[in-house]
Order: structure tokens, then C-alpha cells, then sequence
């Protein structure tokens, strides 16, 4: 047996002299002699050797790093010396100086690696792959090829390609966690983020939630700014609230909500990840709040800071979203989980208190913007195709949802407020306890008639009774005009109104307090839309005098404020919009959006803008009147039958004589349904141009 061979199979090396520890080699892997020649004790160099003092563990292969600075390090690069390179055999790659071995290191290793969770996996050169050996004659070619060492499983994979596909195949099975020991992230890592006066600290990779524990979204901002407002009008009614904050992750929300609203608030915030629920307590101590760890055990506290206020502390819970909601009741709770609320629902609304207050924010928009339509009826019970007020349609989905959660629960509820922008819906709802608002809130989801050739609709009537032809209930003919089945039912869905305007105004008053500049001009949107009036009609006064006198304190003057807006429907909002762009006559400029509001409330119709799309009329006028207006106050754009071609018009006064004429001789003459045609319009205008021409 030669020097330094054990019985198992290992041989031990000799002492280095840089490291004075034992490196077991598998005898297989070791390079053969020539025959004859007498064995010798193999040596091994220093860059098959990981430093003791490194920061990362002796079990994790060398080649897995986190920075080229990492792997430089075992390097030990000076520039007074030659080093050899950590990943490749002297044979291959000769010691060089320091500026060599950095390109080295970049251009042939770091390029090359593939990235999980935050390690990067280089391309390695060492002895350390099984290779089948080449026999060519007498003698025994060893090839030792580049290869990667797996994360995971400790697999040596050859290509880059493959090596991608085994990691997709780890993660597809769920098996994301290193058979190594892996080292937490050191505090310079981490990044501090300040928003309303809060600090928290996030990872680097904060904005992907499906390989961070502490997901954080800036772009959900104005969602946080909007719940605090709703939250801080609760608080203003009664105090102090317990608010519950259901998926914490970071915990900014609940902690904008103990920083800002103090002892009007008890604050909860949940997680069920323990590096969300330890990313939460860090970032308590970091704004100098008291943790209060414990739910069942008050003397558990961790104190942090100088009061001893209770207006301090915050709860912080590692539970599933729906054990905590089960076992406590609260005034307010926030669901923002990933994805659909729906599952949490019935928890919500098991132990909510009377007249509390509900949150829910849903970022399924594929599911509930109608591109993924299979998706939204598993989920939600609601057959929806898109349409041109999608956004409305998503939002009165998710509160159909909430109303049929809420009446199993023997509850009924009041929507507040409901958002759809681009990244969320957000509905924001009033819980009121008793058979008889459940019943009164479940009778408003309804079925819709949705016309798919001009985009009528009209929400079903009430009853039970099958009716002989349902197309009677749509203002449009396009039943009796259009071949085949014209219309769509949708739903079901929230027939209510989307807004409390006294609320609403109330929200905005808090707004300004508190100087949140990016809700307030989505308030006043709102608050237009719920009164279905245009904004030069907004009163900036209002908001103050209804703070002071619309402010409920007590459960007396919320049931009698609650059974006097019960006969006010007449006041709802109409359901629903009109895209400008939708119904423009082709070859007509539409007037501007502004102005064409005014014409509409001119005409006798309510009309306002509306928050979920920019170019979108609220209005209760029909969509025959709809078009009939915009058609009466658009202008040409060209007019043909002349030698040198198209011509522009004259001026708008001209204009503005010619186009009411030729729209009264247009109703005249042909229906209403008739005037979306694209060649009677331009017709009308060819024969009255000339004649005007004349007169000029």
C-alpha cells in the first residue's frame, strides 16, 4: 500500500504549509503514472483547499459563491505575487499575477455561472467529476472536462443549458432548500426604505415574492395610503380599534398605522413565514416600537425604545391568516395576500365587529381583468369575458364574492369605497351584523346583459320568473337587426353602488392631514364619481363641514345614519361607463373629454369622469343619446369629391353650424342604430359641403 493510503480508499495528503490541515482525496480521482514508475504521495495545491476563516461553509463547493470578490478571496490575489487560479489545475491555467487572474476569474468562470437565490454557480476545472477514462493502447487518457457543482443536490453537471434545466427541475418539485449549510445575508445586504416617515429594511431582491420572504411593492403605495385613510376615518368613530394587518410580510402597513394613528389603534400584524415574522420585529425595533411577541402570555414583551406607552406596541404573530382571524375578533382587517382573498373570506367575516371594517386587495388581475376567464369562475363564481369597463366588472366581481361570504356569516355589508387601477382592486367595505341586511345586500348581486355588438348592458330585473325574450331588456335593437345571439349574460354581480361620498369625503380630510399628496387627487376622482358630477363642481370646503358633522360616534348613529341612506338609491351613481374612444365616428374629431361632459349634463344627463379609465364618461344617459351627443359636437376631418383630394374643413364656427343640421336630417331619415355606420356620416357631409362652399 503506498504512503498515506488508508483502507477506505482515501489517501491523505501531506501537510500543506499555508494550512496546516488533512485533505481526503478519493484514490479514483487521482492521476495515474506510468508503469513501472514507483507511486508517490500526491500533493495537493493550495487552491483545491477552502480557508478555514472563509465567512461561507467548508461544505458548500468552492465554485458557489456569492461576489467575484468571494472567489477572489481564495484566491488570496496579491499583486507582488503570482496566484493560481481556485477553479482550474496548474496544468490548465499557470499562476499569473493579480490583474490576469481577475480577468481570468471573470471572463472564464463568473460570465459563465448560473444564479440561484442569490449564489452564483461558476463554471469549475478541478479533478473532482468521475470521467470514464479513454484506454488507447497501453496507456489511460484521463479528460478532465468543466463542469458545474449543483446547489442543491451536490450534482456535477457538464453544460450550462443543463445545468438550467436541473435547477428548474429542483424548484418545479419544491425542493429549493441547499443540502448545504447555507449563511444568512450579512447586514449590509439589507436596504432601508423609507415611506410616510416609516423605515423598513427589505432584501435586494424585495420586489420578486416568489424568492424573498420580505416582498415589497413601492408601486402599491397608493393602495397602503388609501387604507390608512379608510383606517384613520374608523378611528376618528371609535377609539381605540383593533386592526389586524393580515399578511405583514415587511410590515410597513401596520407599522404606518402605530406610527401615525398612535393610541387610537392597537395594531396586529401576521405572517405565517418566520423570516417575514423576524423581518417585522427587526423593523419594529428599527422605528423604535415595543414588540409585543406573545398573543397568549401579556409579561412576554420585548420593550424596545424609551415609553412605556401601550401606544408603542406592536403585536406580531406567526400564524395562518385564518387561525388568527378565527380566534380574535377585530374592527379592522387588511387581507393583501398574493393572489385571491377569496379563501380567506369566511374567517374575515366569522369574528369582524359590528360596523367594522373590511380591506381586501386582490392582485389576480389576470383572473379578474378577463384574460384568464376559466381562472375567475373557479375562483370567483362569475362568468365575465372583456369588455370596455373591465376594471368596473373586476371590482363589482370581488364584491359579489365579499357580499356571499358576508350573508353566510348572517352579516351584510356597505361598499365604502372600490379602486381598480392597473396593479389591484381594492374594495373597502362596512360590516353590518343581522338577517336583514344580509338579505338586503344578497339581493344585489345580480346577473348582467352585455350586448357584444355596440356594448349595451343593463343589469337583469329582479325576480324569479323566466322571461319570454330577455333581449326586450337592453336599450339597443341589435337583437333585431344583428344576426344571431347578440347578447351575454355576466355575473353574477354587485349591482350597488362602489362609493360612500360622505366617507369618501371624510378619507379626504384625513388625506391632507396627514399629507399624503398621491391619494388625494384619487379622493377627488372619487369623490366626483360617487356624486356623478364634474370636477369644476368639487367644493373643497364640503369635506371639512361633513368631517365635523357627519362623524358617527357611537352605534346609535350609525344604524340611524345607516336606515336613513337606505331610500336614497335615486342618489347612486349610475353603474358603469362609456369609453369616448369606444363609440368615436370614424372620420369625425370628438370634442374634448371636458367638454363633452358638459354637453352631456347640458343635454339633462349626470355625467362624470371616472377613476378606472381615463378616457371613460359615467353617465345615465343611454347609449343611444351617448352617441347621438358625441355625434351632434364632432367635427369632419376631411370631406372628398374635389379634383386636388381630401380637403380640411373650414373653421369650427362653420363647422359647429353645419353639424347639428346634418344630424337632425340624419334622425330623420334613418334610425338611431344607423348611426354608427362609417359611410352614412361622411355622405351627409359631402352633399352639405358644397352648398356651403357656395354660400361663401
Amino acid at each position: 500500500m503506498p504512503c498515506g493510503a488508508r483502507a477506505d480508499g482515501l489517501v491523505v495528503s501531506e501537510k500543506v504549509k499555508s494550512n496546516d490541515i488533512d485533505v481526503k482525496i478519493p484514490e479514483s480521482e487521482l492521476e495515474p503514472e506510468e508503469k513501472g514508475a514507483e507511486e508517490e504521495c500526491p500533493r495537493e495545491s493550495d487552491n483545491n483547499i477552502l480557508d478555514l476563516s472563509s465567512d461561507y461553509p467548508r461544505d458548500k463547493h468552492i465554485s458557489i459563491q456569492r461576489h467575484l470578490a468571494d472567489l477572489e478571496k481564495l484566491a488570496d490575489m496579491r499583486e507582488d505575487e503570482r496566484k493560481p487560479c481556485p477553479l482550474c489545475p496548474e496544468e490548465k491555467f499557470k499562476a499569473c499575477y493579480s490583474h490576469k487572474l481577475h480577468r481570468h476569474l471573470q471572463n472564464l468562470h463568473w460570465k459563465v455561472s448560473v444564479e440561484f437565490e442569490g449564489y452564483r454557480m461558476c463554471i469549475c476545472h478541478l479533478p473532482c467529476r468521475p470521467v470514464k477514462p479513454n484506454l488507447v493502447g497501453d496507456q489511460t487518457l484521463s479528460k478532465m472536462g468543466a463542469h458545474y457543482h449543483c446547489i442543491i443536490c451536490s450534482a456535477t453537471i457538464v453544460r450550462r443549458t443543463d445545468m438550467i434545466g436541473h435547477v428548474n427541475r429542483h424548484v418545479n418539485k419544491g425542493e429549493t432548500e441547499s443540502r448545504f449549510i447555507t449563511v444568512r445575508a450579512p447586514k449590509s445586504s439589507y436596504e432601508v426604505v423609507k415611506e410616510s416617515a416609516t423605515d423598513v429594511q427589505v432584501l435586494p431582491n424585495h420586489s420578486t415574492p416568489q424568492k424573498t420572504d420580505s416582498y415589497f411593492n413601492p408601486k402599491m403605495k397608493l393602495n397602503r395610503q388609501l387604507i390608512f385613510c379608510a383606517l384613520a376615518v374608523l378611528a376618528g368613530e371609535r377609539k381605540p380599534i383593533e386592526c389586524l394587518d393580515a399578511f405583514g410580510a415587511t410590515g410597513i402597513m401596520g407599522l404606518q398605522w402605530a406610527k401615525h394613528l398612535r393610541s387610537s389603534v392597537k395594531v396586529t400584524i401576521n405572517d405565517c413565514n418566520e423570516n417575514s415574522v423576524t423581518m417585522i420585529k427587526e423593523n419594529c425595533h428599527l422605528n423604535k416600537m415595543k414588540v409585543k411577541l406573545n398573543i397568549r402570555e401579556e409579561d412576554n414583551d420585548e420593550t424596545v425604545g424609551n415609553g412605556e406607552e401601550s401606544s408603542d406596541t406592536i403585536e406580531v404573530t406567526k400564524m395562518d391568516a385564518n387561525v388568527v382571524m378565527h380566534l380574535r375578533s377585530f374592527d379592522f382587517i387588511h387581507l393583501d395576500p398574493f393572489g385571491s382573498s377569496v379563501s380567506y373570506l369566511d374567517s374575515a367575516f366569522r369574528n369582524v365587529r359590528n360596523f367594522g371594517i373590511v380591506s381586501l386587495t386582490s392582485t389576480d388581475i389576470s383572473s379578474l381583468y378577463a384574460k384568464a376567464q376559466h381562472v375567475a369562475l373557479r375562483h370567483y363564481g362569475c362568468n365575465i369575458v372583456r369588455t370596455e369597463y373591465y376594471k368596473e366588472l373586476a371590482a363589482r366581481t370581488v364584491i359579489a364574492a365579499v357580499t356571499r361570504a358576508a350573508a353566510r356569516c348572517n352579516k351584510g355589508i356597505e361598499v365604502l369605497l372600490a379602486v381598480a387601477l392597473e396593479h389591484f382592486v381594492l374594495v373597502v367595505v362596512r360590516v353590518l351584523r343581522g338577517p336583514t341586511p344580509a338579505d338586503d345586500s344578497a339581493k344585489k348581486v345580480r346577473y348582467l346583459i352585455h350586448c357584444q355588438w355596440c356594448e349595451e348592458r343593463v343589469f337583469q330585473k329582479e325576480g324569479n320568473m323566466v322571461e319570454e325574450n330577455p333581449y326586450q331588456q337592453l336599450p339597443c335593437d341589435c337583437y333585431g337587426s344583428m344576426p344571431g345571439k347578440t347578447a351575454v349574460l355576466l355575473g353574477p354581480l354587485w349591482s350597488g353602488a362602489l362609493f360612500n361620498t360622505g366617507f369618501l369625503r371624510r378619507m379626504l380630510v384625513e388625506a391632507v392631514q396627514y399629507g399624503l399628496d398621491e391619494a388625494q387627487s384619487l379622493l377627488k376622482t372619487l369623490v366626483c364619481e360617487a356624486e356623478c358630477t364634474t370636477p369644476k363642481h368639487f367644493s373643497t370646503h364640503s369635506p371639512g363641514d361633513e368631517n365635523k358633522q357627519g362623524k358617527r360616534k357611537s352605534e346609535e348613529v350609525l344604524r340611524s345614519t345607516a336606515k336613513r341612506q337606505r331610500p336614497e338609491h335615486s342618489a347612486e351613481h349610475p353603474p358603469f361607463y362609456y369609453n369616448i374612444h369606444r363609440h368615436s365616428i370614424k372620420g369625425m374629431n370628438m370634442p374634448k373629454l371636458n367638454k363633452f361632459l358638459s354637453y352631456l349634463s347640458e343635454a339633462g344627463y349626470r355625467v362624470s369622469r371616472t377613476h378606472f379609465d381615463p378616457m371613460g364618461v359615467r353617465t345615465n344617459a343611454p347609449l343611444a343619446q351617448f352617441k347621438t351627443v358625441l355625434m351632434k359636437y364632432s367635427t369632419p376631418t376631411y370631406v372628398g369629391a374635389q379634383a386636388e383630394g381630401p380637403v380640411h374643413l373650414p373653421g369650427e364656427i362653420q363647422v359647429g353650424e353645419e353639424v347639428p343640421a346634418a344630424a337632425a336630417l340624419q334622425v330623420e331619415e334613418a334610425e338611431l342604430a344607423e348611426d354608427d355606420k362609417p359611410g352614412v356620416t361622411p355622405a351627409v357631409f359631402t352633399q352639405s359641403y358644397p352648398t356651403h362652399c357656395a354660400a361663401d
